[in-house]
């Protein structure tokens, strides 16, 4: 492989990507959307191109006209700006939305794979570049949970599993075995604040993949924004599904975890 197409999400996980793939000697042609992806991406691809979020079409024509054949998806568009009013909505994502089943990222993000098909471009697993950055599965930082925290994630796994099952969301928060909070639309970090809204401190944050989760996309990750995010909130844990969780900016993010106290657990299922 020398060339391979990138639709980019926000985050630095699409930057990582790239940054892999140069490594790897690949070229990358990027779709970006404007008001999602980071400009910063510019820097470190072959080229670029930046479409609206809805344009479909143009994301297809943009691949074929760059012989793209085999691509990636990396980085999240976030599903609520389907209700979004400003959302344009062109002939292939209308026909889409029409035919899914419903709405549910998995839905949308399946058949937008299916329309790459069609057209000859195969879409790959992204995290084939990024391998190093998977959560390798015990603690990673220097803080130890506490029993009444261990007990809270083994009472929080196979909940949350049952919850990514259903494509509801794959994180929810837990106090002293009580769900605070269950990940929906609105993504994990606003998922962490609505817990301690209502339950305050200490919670325990935990995050997993889907069952026979499709590493395609939607690949859950953490990254320093999250770790912020637990620090507001004054939560001291978050625990991740091993080998299934990119850990974005790693080393950077297990240094800062050490520095405020935050335990970050890997674990198998």
């Amino acid at each position: 492989m020398k060339r391979l197409g990138l639709i980019a999400g926000n985050g630095n996980f699409p930057i990582m990507a790239t940054i892999s793939a140069k490594k790897q000697g690949i070229e990358i042609v990027a779709v970006a959307f404007l008001g999602e992806t980071s400009k910063e991406l510019s820097k470190y691809v072959t080229k670029i191109h930046w479409i609206r979020i809805g344009e479909l079409g143009k994301l297809f024509y943009i691949l074929k006209s760059e012989n793209i054949t085999q691509a990636i998806m990396a980085g999240q568009i976030r599903a609520v700006n389907l209700f979004k009013p400003w959302l344009k909505k062109d002939k292939i994502l209308k026909g889409i939305l029409k035919r899914v089943k419903d709405k549910r990222g998995d839905s949308l993000l399946d058949a937008l794979a299916t329309e790459l098909d069609k057209r000859n471009i195969k879409l790959l697993d992204s995290s084939f570049l990024l391998k190093d950055f998977l959560a390798p599965e015990g603690l990673l930082t220097k803080r130890k949970p506490t029993n009444d925290e261990l007990a809270d994630i083994e009472f929080a796994k196979k909940i949350a599993k049952e919850i990514a099952r259903l494509a509801i969301g794959q994180t929810i928060v837990v106090k002293n075995k009580a769900i605070l909070a269950v990940e929906s639309i609105e993504g994990t970090d606003a998922a962490i604040k609505r817990a301690a809204k209502l339950g305050g401190s200490q919670a325990v944050v935990v995050k997993v993949s889907k069952p026979n989760h499709d590493m395609r996309f939607d690949i859950p990750v953490i990254g320093l924004k999250t770790l912020k995010t637990l620090k507001k909130c004054k939560i001291k844990v978050i625990a991740v599904e091993a080998q299934k969780t990119l850990l974005i900016d790693r080393e950077e993010l297990i240094n800062k975890a050490n520095k405020i106290g935050i335990t970050i657990l890997a674990f198998s299922v």
